[in-house]
C-alpha cells in the first residue's frame, strides 16, 4: 500500500491555481502544462484532476477517463514539435523514480539521433515554456 496522498505537492498547488505553470490544455479530467525541466524540447506533464499518487492509486473508471487526455496530448506535441517519435514515462513512487507524488505522464518529443538531457535541469525561461505550449496547443485545436 502506498502512503496518503499528500495534498499540498507542487501539482496539486498548481490544480488548485496556487502555483504558476505554462498551460498546454485543460478538461473535466486532466491538465497539461510543460515542463520547466524539460529533457526535450516540446516535455509536457499530463496530470489528471483526481487526487491520486500515482498510476497504483488511481481508480480504474478515472484512469480510463483520463487516458484519452494523455493519447491526445502526446499526438499534438508530435505534431506541433515536428518529431519523429515520442517516449512516455510514468514512474510510481520513490524506488520506480517518482519525485512528485501525484499522477503525471511525461511526454517527450523524440528525433531521430538525438539524446534527452539528463534530468533534473536546467530550468527553462517561461518564454520558451509559453512558446512550446502555445505550438502545442495550436496543434490541439484550442
Amino acid at each position: 500500500m502506498s502512503p496518503a496522498y499528500d495534498s499540498n505537492n507542487i501539482f496539486a498547488k498548481i490544480l488548485r491555481g496556487e502555483a504558476p505553470c505554462a498551460r498546454v490544455c485543460e478538461d473535466d479530467h486532466s491538465l497539461a502544462f510543460m515542463d520547466i525541466m524539460p529533457r526535450a524540447p516540446g516535455h509536457v506533464l499530463v496530470i489528471p484532476k483526481v487526487p491520486a499518487r500515482n498510476m497504483l492509486d488511481m481508480p480504474a473508471g478515472a484512469l480510463a477517463l483520463f487516458m484519452p487526455s494523455v493519447q491526445k496530448i502526446a499526438i499534438a506535441a508530435k505534431v506541433a514539435m515536428g518529431a519523429d517519435g515520442l517516449s512516455i514515462l510514468q514512474f510510481n513512487e520513490s524506488a520506480g523514480g517518482q519525485v512528485v507524488f501525484h499522477l503525471h505522464f511525461h511526454i517527450l518529443p523524440r528525433w531521430s539521433g538525438v539524446e534527452l538531457r539528463p534530468p533534473g535541469g536546467p530550468i527553462e525561461n517561461s518564454e520558451t515554456l509559453a512558446a512550446a505550449a502555445a505550438k502545442i496547443a495550436a496543434a490541439l485545436g484550442t
